[in-house]
């Protein structure tokens, strides 16, 4: 194919600022998909997708546009659009020469549109603005545009204005993406290099990689060989997204498609990697930096027997979401399990939610923690993930936690309230600044463990859903940093633990003690419910015992055969209270994963 006629481009857009809609707009206007299989988010295809309103798979569809005689192939990428699943719009920026950025008109430009517009003008893309929502009564589309024309530094007149709900200026948005998106300039005579940008796992043909051809062409058939694991795999079927998978039989210079491997080995196929022909020796295409998991929780399997099932769902899991990071763990209340890096919590429970519900695991998850180094007396420098690692007080030289750089982008009236919100951790305040006129701009340095949990939510209630955040590493720093330890019944649960600032230690643990006694279903005994710093008790609450009427089904006669009952009841509460084992529902452990009001 003439790469001349063929344009790759993503959308980018904060979450929930209409990416999906405007791609179901652009395969209807395309008539890629027939007005009879059409539904909402069309792209999204998984049903957690669906359930949550929002993107989490990055996922190509090949549309053909007819601007007049001249026929183009378009290439779109739909990207998430929450700063958990970054790495997805990172890993697609490398496949493609374009991209629309999309900007909500009643909501303005916010923080993951800054960082995703600064990502793709690094990369060189070719950008096209576009204000969505102008349908909506409460749009300020004059606004808006004007706040996005100064913000990138072109005219107001580059501004589009589209409706992806109503279809309203998208035809216009499509027939401009042909003059204003260059199209590719890979070398098709020279040997065959395809980046992989994305891969799954089939059960049947094995793995699936995800290939935008940079240069050379390939056919069904051809041997292939991955340039950085060495491997060696077959081209068992090479297609495009239709959005579903169909077989082509060859993919050229410039296309973007999918390539069955047949390789088994979920580890010798990663996202990043250059495919070449076998027997070719080619210079590996740049790839992308490896993500850096920053907040890190464990994953245990409720029956043992299920350990070597999670061990599996991990290893394919990887090839869907290559910023998953996993090491095996042991825990003497758990067993055996992993310990999994993610870039948020977010990523975290959607990681959960999909293990369970994809490969039919019933898991245990801790709550999440970030890295932590310990320096010992002795000089010696060691990484603490998960506080059964924290080593005691006595040894300790120094502790040295994370920090980030956080930019928070509100308007000007919600600052007071967002100003708040950042002085209830432990947060620097920067700066504070003005752009664009209706925007303005915090920037902190905070602990990283201040805000990984639910800062994003709390933002979002104090600024009426305005406000939005970003963040970046900024290094280490010393704290003092102590072990929180949760006891149900006397028996300390080790995935409610938690490394906290002392200062901090004794309010989260009265916090943790209220919301498990809300969350822990009744037992037939009282049970306790301690917070402790190493041996002392800082918070306790006593959920109180669920009584079974055992006299119920009794009428008239004697007082003394209720009474027989409910000391033979009394008994065996006593004998219960004793044995103290209280399980867990997983229900539980997510609840307290939520900070609450």
């Amino acid at each position: 194919m003439d790469q001349k006629h063929i344009r790759n481009f993503l959308i980018i857009a904060h979450i929930d600022h209409g990416k999906s809609t405007l791609a179901d707009r652009l395969l209807e206007v395309t008539k890629t998909v027939e007005p009879r299989k059409m539904r909402e988010q069309f792209l999204d295809q998984m049903d957690l997708e669906r359930e949550r309103g929002i993107t989490i798979k990055m996922q190509p569809v090949r549309m053909k546009f007819f601007d007049g005689p001249k026929e183009y192939v378009m290439n779109l990428i739909d990207t998430p659009g929450h700063v958990d699943f970054g790495y997805e719009v990172s890993r697609s920026l490398a496949a493609v020469e374009g991209a629309i950025l999309l900007v909500d008109a009643t909501k303005g430009i916010q923080a993951q549109t800054v960082s995703n517009a600064e990502l793709a003008m690094l990369q060189g893309l070719h950008i096209i603005p576009v204000i969505n929502k102008i349908d909506l009564p409460q749009a300020r589309t004059e606004d808006i545009s004007n706040e996005l024309a100064a913000f990138l530094g072109v005219p107001r007149a580059f501004i589009a204005s589209v409706s992806a709900k109503t279809g309203e200026g998208v035809g216009q948005l499509l027939a401009r993406i042909p003059g204003e998106i260059p199209h590719p300039l890979g070398k098709e005579n020279a040997p065959l290099r395809a980046l992989i940008f994305d891969s799954r796992y089939d059960s049947y043909r094995g793995v699936v990689v995800y290939v935008r051809v940079i240069d050379g062409s390939i056919k069904k058939g051809e041997r292939l060989r991955f340039v950085a694991s060495g491997a060696h795999g077959d081209a068992l079927e090479i297609g495009v997204f239709h959005p579903e998978l169909v077989p082509t039989g060859s993919l050229g210079a410039g296309e973007i498609g999918y390539i069955v491997t047949g390789l088994k080995d979920p580890l010798l196929c990663r996202v990043g990697d250059t495919i070449t022909l076998s027997g070719g020796a080619v210079e590996a295409l740049p790839g992308y930096h490896e993500p850096q998991p920053v907040v890190f929780a464990s994953f245990f399997p409720q029956n043992a027997d299920d350990f070597p099932g999670l061990a599996d769902a991990l290893s394919k899991f990887k090839l869907n979401d290559a910023a998953l990071t996993f090491d095996v763990t042991n825990s003497d209340a758990l067993g055996r399990g992993f310990r999994c890096g993610f870039l948020g919590t977010l990523h975290m429970e959607i990681t959960l939610e999909r293990l369970r519900r994809e490969y039919g695991l019933a898991l245990v998850a801790t709550l999440p923690t970030v890295k932590v180094h310990a320096v010992l007396k002795n000089g010696k420098r060691i990484v603490v993930i998960t506080p059964k690692e924290l080593p005691g007080p006595e040894i300790v030289e120094a502790f040295y936690e994370p920090w980030a750089n956080i930019e928070i982008l509100s308007v000007p009236e919600d600052l007071p309230a967002v100003i708040r919100l950042v002085q209830e951790t432990r947060a620097q305040i920067d700066e504070i600044k003005t752009i664009a006129s209706t925007r303005v701009v915090l920037k902190a340095t905070v602990p990283l463990a201040d805000i990984i949990v639910d800062f994003a939510d709390r933002l979002k209630s104090v600024s009426r859903g305005y406000a939005s955040i970003t963040w970046e590493g900024a290094g280490e720093r010393p704290g003092d940093l102590v072990r929180l330890d949760l006891l149900v019944a006397g028996e300390e649960v080790e995935a409610f633990s938690r490394i906290l600032p002392r200062d901090r230690a004794e309010f989260e643990g009265r916090r943790m003690v209220e919301k498990l006694k809300e969350n822990l279903p009744r037992q037939l005994f009282a049970v306790p419910i301690q917070a402790a710093i190493g041996g002392r008790i800082v918070a306790r609450e006593t959920l109180s015992a669920l009584r079974k009427d055992v006299t119920g089904y009794l009428y008239g006669g004697d007082y003394t055969r209720k009474r027989k009952l409910l000391e033979k009841q009394k008994r065996g509460k006593k004998k219960l209270k004793a044995m103290g084992k209280v399980n867990i529902p997983q229900e539980t452990f997510l609840a307290l994963l939520k900070r609450g009001e």
